[in-house]
């Protein structure tokens, strides 16, 4: 049998990046070879920062850990999945809400896409109830996000959020 290196997907919006995100990005390299951060492009969603600065945050906390790779995409996520030549899609859990909305999509990419596993990695107990938007929140309020956030979001959401939108 060749040897094929496991490549996972870690679909999301990253606005921004949290430390529970990479906390699962962390973890998730200790059960595959690379694991590619990827930027979805939700036109639901109206994101707080641009793509270009999501990517510059996400590369700039997972520096350091090898095997990290961060993209964007469009489209269905299995279909990027494909392309990529991956067959894992990491998905972080924060609570039974989670599972329920994460059990819908996961059961979808499997009818699209039966070689494509989804694997459910657990936030850990420090940032279990954070979110993107609840930081995103906080910060508009003047809150304290520093514990939740690497320096580099702490620093651009102070930034962004002082010039007026």
């Amino acid at each position: 049998m060749p040897n094929r290196r496991s490549i996972a997907v870690y679909p999301g919006m990253f606005d921004p990046i949290t430390n529970g995100h990479a906390d699962i990005v962390r973890r998730a390299l200790k059960l595959f070879d690379r694991v590619v951060v990827a930027l979805a492009d939700n036109p639901r969603k109206r994101p707080l920062f641009s793509c270009k600065e999501r990517k510059r945050m996400i590369h700039e906390t997972l520096a350091n850990d090898v095997g990290v790779e961060v993209d964007s995409f469009s489209g269905l996520l299995v279909e990027y999945v494909r392309r990529r030549g991956a067959r894992f899609v990491i998905r972080g859990l924060r609570a039974v809400a989670d599972f329920e909305y994460e059990f819908q999509f996961a059961h979808m990419n499997r009818q699209l896409a039966p070689e494509v596993e989804t694997i459910f990695l657990m936030t850990n107990e420090d940032n279990f109830f954070v979110s993107s938007s609840l930081v995103r929140e906080v910060a508009e309020m003047g809150g304290d996000i520093g514990r939740v956030v690497p320096p580099v979001v702490l620093s651009a959401l102070k930034k962004k959020l002082k010039k007026p939108r």
